[in-house]
């Protein structure tokens, strides 16, 4: 039976940190698996620390990850999960609007053989305007644009396997994109409908103005999914229908210029036709630049551009029974 590893992140969270740690205790304890409970502090200013640690500072499943300042949730994240040791890792907000009691039903979903099982706040008790709305609009376009078609993008509650946690690689403001970055090592993802609180204390660190973020960060996720391993691809096919813009507007003033004795120093197309043709070359520069920094970048680190999920290989002595592993990379 496998252990759990719980991450919550939190920031200025005094008032609800000791009920989270006293809810998600009483409901890993009943699930009688081995677990531990990581919370990370992103630099509160509060007593978060100082209330986590009276009410589980002797608890031996708790671990603690101060960070030196406030680094963001992505960051926090990713924190806790290089620091997870079990096999399911469970990613929780701290500000008791998840509800832990969610976590068997998810973990019993991923050991039907999922790799990520995302939690989806079906009937969520926030602000219209300023939360719901924002979150309707960015949940499909982050699924048109990734082609993981999710309801909720937002909720932080989602159980996955260690592997697939360890594996995954969040800087700026990622951790909203876990799914589709999980997609792109071939996890299997699945969505369940999950109970959301109100907050009850404190005050959100979400608003309408982190839309413009998620924007930008969309865009260089669908870069980083869909052209990292072959940037000539993009700036290629940029270049290529710039230079041929370019070369067939200069191809007609060259035409005209010749058999219909129309005057071309003059003409705006002609600058056009010239700025098409070097921009489309400049693109397809980039591309190759691209491709030797991708190269670069893979070979320096000795770094794969596949994820094996399981290797099945033949008993060595005759009559074994045969055997699987599972590789984390």
């Amino acid at each position: 039976m496998q252990g759990i590893s719980v991450v919550i992140p939190v920031f200025n969270e005094e008032d609800n940190v000791a009920e989270g740690f006293r809810e998600v205790t009483g409901v890993l304890s009943a699930m009688k698996r081995p677990y531990e409970i990581i919370y990370v502090d992103d630099g509160s200013r509060d007593a978060t620390v100082a209330r986590l640690l009276e009410v589980g500072g002797n608890d031996p499943h708790l671990r603690l990850i101060q960070l030196r300042r406030n680094f963001g949730q992505t960051a926090a994240m990713a924190a806790g999960f290089d620091h997870t040791k079990y096999g399911i890792v469970v990613a929780l907000d701290g500000d008791l609007q998840n509800d832990p009691a969610e976590i068997p039903q998810m973990v019993a979903k991923l050991e039907e053989g999922y790799d990520l099982v995302a939690g989806w706040r079906k009937h969520r008790r926030d602000k219209f305007v300023s939360r719901r709305l924002p979150s309707m609009l960015a949940n499909r376009l982050i699924s048109a644009a990734t082609d993981v078609r999710l309801h909720d993008y937002g909720c932080t509650l989602k159980v996955m396997t260690g592997d697939i946690a360890r594996g995954l690689r969040l800087y700026g403001e990622m951790h909203r994109f876990i799914p589709a970055l999980a997609n792109e090592m071939g996890a299997r993802i699945v969505e369940v409908p999950v109970n959301h609180r109100e907050r009850r204390f404190g005050k959100s660190k979400y608003g309408i103005s982190r839309t413009i973020r998620v924007i930008l960060d969309l865009i260089t996720v669908k870069f980083l999914l869909g052209y990292s391993k072959r940037p000539i691809h993009l700036f290629g096919v940029v270049g290529a229908v710039s230079s041929v813009l370019g070369t067939g507007l200069l191809a007609m003033l060259t035409f005209q210029r010749l058999f219909q004795d129309v005057p071309m120093g003059n003409r705006p197309l002609l600058s056009l036709g010239v700025m098409l043709v070097i921009i489309g070359l400049q693109f397809i520069v980039f591309g190759l630049l691209a491709e030797v920094l991708a190269r670069t970048y893979y070979e320096s680190q000795s770094k794969k551009i596949y994820v094996v999920r399981r290797i099945f290989a033949a008993p060595e002595d005759e009559g074994s029974a045969p055997w699987t592993r599972k590789v984390a990379n």
